[in-house]
C-alpha cells in the first residue's frame, strides 16, 4: 500500500495508526490507484448521507474560483477538490470558515 501511494512504509504505519494525516498527494494518489472515493476517506460516512447540501458546495466552489481568479492562482484541480472539501466539511459540521482559513489552505497547495 505504502509504495502504491508513494511513501514511506514507515509513513503509513504512521497513517493507518492515526498519529499523522495523510497529504493530499497521498490521498490522490490512493483514489488513482484503488479507484476508491476520496470524499468518503475524508469525511467517512458523512460522505454518504443522502443530506449533502449541494447549494452550499455549489457556493463554496465558486467562491474558490472567483478568488483565484481574481488573485491569478493557479492550482491543480485535485487541490482545489482538497480545499474544497476540508471547507465544505467545516461547513457541515457548523464551523465557520474564514477568509484566512481559505488563503492558508490555498497557500498550503500552491504550486
Amino acid at each position: 500500500m505504502a509504495e502504491a501511494i508513494g511513501v514511506s512504509h514507515r509513513a503509513y504505519h504512521s497513517y493507518e495508526k492515526g498519529q499523522r494525516g495523510l497529504p493530499v498527494e497521498a490521498l490522490v494518489a490512493l483514489g488513482d490507484s484503488f479507484e476508491i472515493d476520496i470524499a468518503w476517506v475524508l469525511l467517512g460516512t458523512k460522505a454518504i448521507r443522502a443530506g449533502h447540501d449541494f447549494e452550499a458546495l455549489k457556493r463554496i466552489e465558486t467562491e474558490l474560483d472567483q478568488h483565484l481568479t481574481s488573485e491569478g492562482i493557479k492550482i491543480k484541480s485535485e487541490k482545489r477538490g482538497a480545499i474544497v472539501a476540508r471547507w465544505y466539511q467545516s461547513h457541515v459540521e457548523g464551523r465557520e470558515v474564514s477568509d484566512d482559513d481559505v488563503h492558508t489552505w490555498i497557500e498550503l497547495v500552491r504550486e
